[in-house]
C-alpha cells in the first residue's frame, strides 16, 4: 500500500473519524496514549514490545475470529504429526460464518486444518481441529479458557473454539497482544499466518483452494499476518504484524470502522516514531 495513502489514512480514518461503536473512556494517564480514538473500539500499538498507543486495552470485548489464534496457540502446543488424520464431524462440517465447504465424514490431515483456520478463518476447519484435539469442542474450550487463565489473560473468556458471538465471549486487546506473542514463539504458527494463499487436500483428493482474509499481506510493506475477525457484535477486528528494519510491530483492533486503513495507517504512524536511544 503506498505510504501517500497511508498517510491519508492518518489524516481522513484516524484523526476525523469518532469512536466505534463500543468506545467509552479513553486510557488512563499512567498508559500509553489515546492519540487516534477514531482508529477502533479498543487497540493497542506495540513496537519490540513497547507500547506506543492504545484506546480502552483492557476492555473486555467481542473477539470474533481472533479467538483462534488461542486454538492455534494450543494446537501448535499440542505437538503431534501434522500429517495426523482428522475426520470431519457432522456438527463440523454444519459450521456457519467462514467455511471451507468441508463434509461430514471427509478426512484431512490436522495440519491442514490448522492452516484453513489460520489462513481463511474456516470455522468448519475450527472445530474439526478442535473436536480432534479434545475429542469435544465443549472440553476444548475448557482447555482455552484454562490456557488462557495460566497466560493471565484476565480480561479473556472463551465459550467456543472459533470466535461466533456468545453470550460472555470476551477478549481485551492487550490480551490479544499477549496471545499473538505466544503463538508468534512457534515457527509454524508464524509461517502459517504469513501465507497469501495455498491449496490443501482431502485424504480423498479434493483439492481446496485457500486465500488469506487478511488484505495487508502482499498490499502494506513488512506484513507478516496475523488474523482477521468478523461478526455482527465484534465488528471489524485484526491482528496486524509488521517487520521492518529489524523491528517488529503489532496492531491490535477491535471493532473498527475500517481494519484495513486503521492498521495501515498506525503502522506507517509507528515506524516514524523515534525510538529510544535512537
Amino acid at each position: 500500500m503506498p505510504r501517500a495513502i497511508a498517510a491519508a489514512l492518518l489524516a481522513a480514518a484516524l484523526l476525523a473519524s469518532g469512536p466505534g461503536r463500543a468506545a467509552a473512556a479513553g486510557t488512563a494517564a499512567d498508559g500509553p496514549q489515546d492519540r487516534f480514538p477514531g482508529a477502533a473500539a479498543a487497540y493497542l500499538v506495540a513496537l519490540d514490545g513497547r507500547e506506543l498507543w492504545a484506546r480502552q486495552p483492557d476492555r473486555p470485548l467481542p473477539p470474533a475470529s481472533l479467538t483462534k489464534l488461542m486454538t492455534a496457540l494450543l494446537a501448535a502446543e499440542a505437538g503431534g504429526d501434522p500429517a495426523a488424520p482428522a475426520t470431519v464431524s457432522t456438527r463440523a462440517a454444519s459450521a456457519t460464518g467462514a467455511r471451507l465447504g468441508l463434509r461430514a465424514g471427509e478426512v484431512l490431515r490436522t495440519g491442514d486444518l490448522l492452516e484453513a483456520m489460520l489462513v481463511t478463518s474456516a470455522n468448519d476447519a475450527c472445530l474439526a481441529l478442535a473436536e480432534h484435539l479434545a475429542g469435544s469442542e465443549a472440553a476444548f474450550v475448557v482447555r482455552m479458557n484454562g490456557r488462557a487463565a495460566a497466560m493471565g489473560l484476565a480480561a479473556t473468556r472463551f465459550v467456543n473454539a472459533c470466535g461466533h458471538d456468545a453470550p460472555g465471549h470476551r477478549a481485551s486487546a492487550r490480551d490479544l497482544l499477549r496471545l499473538t506473542e505466544a503463538a508468534l514463539g512457534h515457527p509454524e504458527l508464524r509461517r502459517l499466518v504469513a501465507l497469501e494463499r495455498d491449496t490443501i487436500v482431502t485424504a480423498a483428493g479434493r483439492s481446496i483452494e485457500l486465500k488469506t482474509t487478511n488484505a495487508l499481506l502482499g498490499r502494506l510493506e513488512g506484513a507478516r499476518g496475523v488474523k482477521t475477525g468478523f461478526t455482527a457484535r465484534a465488528g471489524r477486528c485484526v491482528v496486524a504484524l509488521v517487520e521492518r528494519g529489524g523491528a517488529r510491530l503489532l496492531v491490535v483492533l477491535l471493532d473498527a470502522s475500517d481494519r484495513w486503513w486503521a492498521a495501515a495507517g498506525l503502522v506507517e504512524k509507528a515506524f516514524l516514531e523515534p525510538r529510544p536511544g535512537g
